[in-house]
């Protein structure tokens, strides 16, 4: 009895980790279920994000080039030479790794809807930068590759391209990666501390991610490691405080490389030395609580929906007053909204207008600063390119279109924002205009979904353009057009081009022209370069203009809607006021009462989410020892 009771007991502990996903998935069912008895619609966005929540957790692995991500990525599934390594090898595609009892390889090319089967000998040919593709083939955007390493059960790996490491064009490609991750691993090494574009690129990071973990390579070749982390760290503090406190991971992949081919013994005390194992156990234990984190973001996005609830209690609050300048001002307020509607209905609202003209203009200016200073580079690469890189030209040139499609896709987001700022606030106060930014982001939405597609492409074109949704990770062309960063909360206008991306990219054409017509000749690659680039700049401008016009016309259909809307609320809030002028000192008082219990209740709810999410970042990995 007394040996078994202690057994029982200890069979009968909870599982934290078990307890706090109930937890987080509890405030979450309970939320969206308050949620959608006094916003429908609002319940309906988080039904959905919470659908589109990913099974797996997703580590995209970042880091300047030669930092050592591809070794690093091998030692960590275990399987030497996976991601092809070398010193004079790059990355040049997405290289996902998920789990799968085969080992398969896929190759998603720009254009092709369905993947391209492949060999695991091929991943050095199809995503490296010394790779030898079949004639006529576009390089691909992305690589999957399933494998049934232990590590790969508990998330999704994705080796970045380390190509130019974080300069100006590669590291806007590499951010549309960590929007869209879990967590971020941010590969630096052991012979100095954060270089400047390191730095430059965590802090806009960290805009977009929420976890960032460090991993500190070559710590055999470098034994004063300790001092370059620590160093690591006070640049953190000062530049990026929000990381400083980040875990730091020091390892060594080519201790854990050579331990793979070693005697059981020698291969024990070779793994400790690499100290891989503690980061392949932090990521695993990340892995194992990602529904937490995906729980806590929803948990985030309940919040700020309480937070909009509660400011319109507020509001009501202020109709019980007796006072007849608040029914004066609420009538004036109806007034001009109605006559902002009948602007909208007979489509003369010149202020909108100006700013879509003005926005177009200097998104157009913008295109041309990029295309012009990327010419340059890539004349520049040209003059300086030996003969193979000559000949590897296209993949750089292809390369770099789809980093300027995903910096076209932030600068044309941040237009229609700014767009969106500057019309709005010419017409509605501060106090309204979150209300009706929320009522134009779902009509915008509903709009946006249902046109029809723009494609447009030809036999002999040398670019590539078609709608294509989210590309990076689906693995086709990438978007032009905010799609999907972060922008649901914020952006008005940007709405509608996320529904519809546009993809750009070298047509098989190009490649086959600069196969016939160039071969190694320099002056032949300079004019193939300026034809390209040429061509890129007149088909974004008329995309460019194109989709301006489709944004005019679907945001003057939901400001009409938020308009109606907002007269309609207008009017019940003063038919409460000019009630309320009537009513007894009793009867407002207790419709007070009724609306303060609301307030409250809100308020706990805010603080019950708050507690909630403060448990949840207890599942985060610690700093490492060293």
């Amino acid at each position: 009895m007394t040996t078994e009771a202690p057994a029982k007991q200890a069979a009968a502990k909870p599982d934290p980790a078990a307890a706090l996903e109930k937890l987080c998935r509890t405030a979450v069912t309970n939320g969206i279920a308050a949620l959608r008895k006094v916003d429908a619609d609002a319940a309906q966005d988080l039904d959905a994000q919470k659908r589109d929540s990913a099974a797996t957790p997703a580590m995209v692995i970042v880091g300047e080039t030669k930092r050592g991500k591809s070794s690093l990525t091998n030692a960590l599934i275990g399987v030497p030479n996976l991601s092809p390594v070398d010193a004079a090898v790059a990355t040049s595609s997405y290289l996902e790794f998920e789990h799968g009892e085969q080992h398969t390889v896929q190759a998603y090319v720009p254009g092709n809807e369905v993947p391209v089967p492949l060999n695991p000998t091929d991943i050095r040919d199809w995503g490296t930068t010394l790779g030898q593709l079949p004639g006529g083939v576009r390089p691909p955007r992305r690589l999957r590759i399933t494998h049934s390493a232990p590590l790969l059960q508990y998330l999704t790996l994705i080796d970045t391209p380390g190509v130019g490491g974080l300069d100006a064009l590669h590291a806007e490609v590499a951010l549309d990666a960590v929007s869209k991750a879990t967590a971020l691993l941010f590969v630096v090494d052991s012979s100095s501390p954060f270089s400047k574009p390191e730095l430059d690129f965590l802090i806009e990071a960290s805009k977009r991610v929420n976890f960032v973990m460090f991993a500190l390579t070559k710590t055999d070749a470098y034994p004063g490691w300790q001092r370059i982390r620590d160093d690591d760290i006070a640049l953190l503090q000062t530049h990026a405080p929000r990381f400083a406190t980040a875990p730091f991971f020091p390892v060594s992949s080519r201790l854990a490389e050579m331990a793979l081919t070693m005697p059981p013994d020698a291969a024990k005390t070779l793994i400790d030395e690499s100290r891989i194992a503690a980061l392949q156990h932090a990521l695993i234990k990340l892995g194992s609580r990602g529904n937490i984190l995906q729980q806590a973001n929803l948990l985030r996005s309940l919040r700020s929906e309480f937070i909009r609830l509660d400011l319109g209690v507020m509001e009501n609050l202020k109709t019980l007053s007796p006072d007849p300048q608040v029914t004066e001002k609420l009538k004036e307020d109806k007034k001009r909204v109605m006559k902002l509607k009948r602007g909208q209905n007979k489509q003369s609202n010149m202020a909108l207008r100006t700013e879509i003209q003005r926005a177009r203009v200097e998104a157009t200016s913008r295109l041309r600063t990029y295309v012009t200073k990327l010419q340059d580079e890539l004349l520049n690469k040209v003059e300086k390119a030996n003969r193979g890189e000559i000949k590897n030209m296209p993949t750089e040139v292809d390369r770099a279109l789809h980093a300027l499609s995903v910096r076209l896709s932030q600068e044309l987001d941040y237009r229609f924002k700014v767009l969106a700022d500057r019309a709005l606030s010419q017409m509605f106060p501060p106090n309204e205009l979150a209300q009706v930014i929320g009522r134009i982001n779902a009509q915008l939405r509903m709009q946006s979904g249902s046109k029809p597609r723009r494609e447009t492409s030809g036999d002999n074109a040398m670019l590539v353009m078609s709608s294509a949704g989210t590309a990076m990770m689906a693995g086709r062309v990438v978007t032009m057009g905010a799609a999907g960063a972060g922008i649901a909360a914020t952006g008005v206008a940007s709405v509608a081009l996320a529904a519809s991306g546009v993809g750009i990219g070298l047509a098989a054409a190009a490649f086959m022209m600069y196969r016939r017509k160039v071969s190694q000749d320099r002056q032949q690659a300079q004019r193939w370069v300026r034809e390209v680039l040429q061509e890129t700049r007149a088909s974004l401008q008329e995309e460019i203009q194109y989709r301006f016009t489709e944004i005019e016309y679907t945001f003057n259909l939901a400001l009409d809607d938020a308009l109606e809307k907002r007269g309609d609320q207008l009017d019940k809030q003063i038919a409460a006021a000019e009630k309320a002028l009537k009513q007894d000192n009793a009867t407002r008082a207790k419709k007070k009462e009724g609306l303060t219990k609301r307030h409250e209740a809100l308020k706990l709810k805010i603080k019950q989410v708050d507690e909630v999410l403060a448990k949840a970042r207890a599942v985060l990995p610690k700093t490492a020892e060293g």
